[in-house]
């Protein structure tokens, strides 16, 4: 029996969240023998490599005059940022609780949306987002002895995703977003190589690293393909809290790869931030706007890496 169009775009989004947690997952494990900077250089020269292939075959290299659009280098800008912030709070915290902060980041654009693009958001809606917000500050727990100054790296990485998906929405819709991505692995692969004098410089590389490095741009550019295509074949709406998936990828990969356990106040709040986001797609859904959630859905939902 085949699968309904929504099933398989809720099996697409699964599919997508397994890609980019099993990422980080890799990178977590490469971060114990190399800097921040060497990752971002190697895994940017893999990514970069098949997002070229990409460009050039779907004919989008044939307009690189597109690429000078201001809000395209803020957000190229914006993602270099988000990857050293991302990478770094990644190295010194386990996966989940990573992974529990970025679940934040739709309830970060939805803020921005309505303070610098005008969107309407109504009272029920800032509850939600204010509750949410609360499940961050328990997850990041400031002032306990849980507290790890790396929580605020990933607070700030969200700041900047959220910073980046708004600047894609003033993006020229001709614009082709694989040429766009072009750019952005550029950039964060030439950052990648400056940061490495200052991430502990150049370590020697075995073929096992190589292998792991080039499997996690692989599953980057999975997570790509498979969000696209989640978006594509079902209602924006009923998918969309199927992306909350990647925070039981990150607790079953934290555990089974680095033996990380979550505490109490870590699911708790991880409960919270999920629940505030399914509750604003609920409220988004029953006032007819799709548009803020199909933004958060979209490939500039987690840090790209690219």
């Amino acid at each position: 029996m085949p699968l309904s169009a929504n099933l398989r775009g809720a099996l697409f989004m699964v599919i997508s969240m397994a890609g980019f947690t099993l990422n980080d997952a890799l990178s977590k494990v490469l971060l114990g023998s190399m800097g921040n900077g060497q990752l971002m250089l190697v895994r940017g020269i893999f990514a970069t490599s098949a997002v070229l292939v990409l460009a050039w075959y779907s004919g989008a290299l044939a307009h690189p005059r597109q690429l000078l659009n201001p809000m395209v280098a803020l957000r190229s800008v914006c993602e270099l940022l988000s990857t050293m912030t991302y990478l770094a709070a990644l190295s010194h915290m386990p996966l989940a609780n990573v992974s529990a902060l970025m679940q934040a980041l739709p309830l970060a654009i939805t803020v921005g949306a309505a303070l610098f693009l005008g969107e309407m958001v109504g009272w029920r809606r800032w509850l939600g987002i204010c509750i949410g917000f609360t499940g961050v500050m328990i997850v990041v727990r400031p002032g306990y002895d849980g507290f790890n100054v790396y929580s605020l790296l990933m607070i700030a990485c969200v700041s900047v995703c959220a910073v980046r998906d708004l600047s894609t929405r003033y993006i020229p819709t001709d614009t082709p977003s694989v040429l766009v991505s072009t750019l952005t692995s550029t950039i964060v692969t030439i950052g990648g190589g400056l940061l490495i004098p200052f991430t502990g410089g150049w370590q020697p590389m075995t073929a096992g690293d190589i292998g792991i490095t080039a499997a996690a741009a692989g599953l980057l550019l999975i997570g790509y393909q498979f969000i696209i295509m989640s978006t594509r074949v079902g209602d924006v709406s009923y998918i969309a809290p199927f992306r909350y998936t990647a925070l039981l990828w990150a607790v079953l990969l934290g555990y089974l790869l680095f033996g990380d356990v979550p505490d109490t106040a870590m699911i708790i709040g991880a409960a919270i931030i999920v629940g505030s986001g399914l509750y604003t797609i609920y409220r988004e859904r029953r006032a007819g706007r799709t548009q803020p959630v199909a933004d958060t859905t979209t490939p500039g939902m987690g840090v790209d890496g690219l």
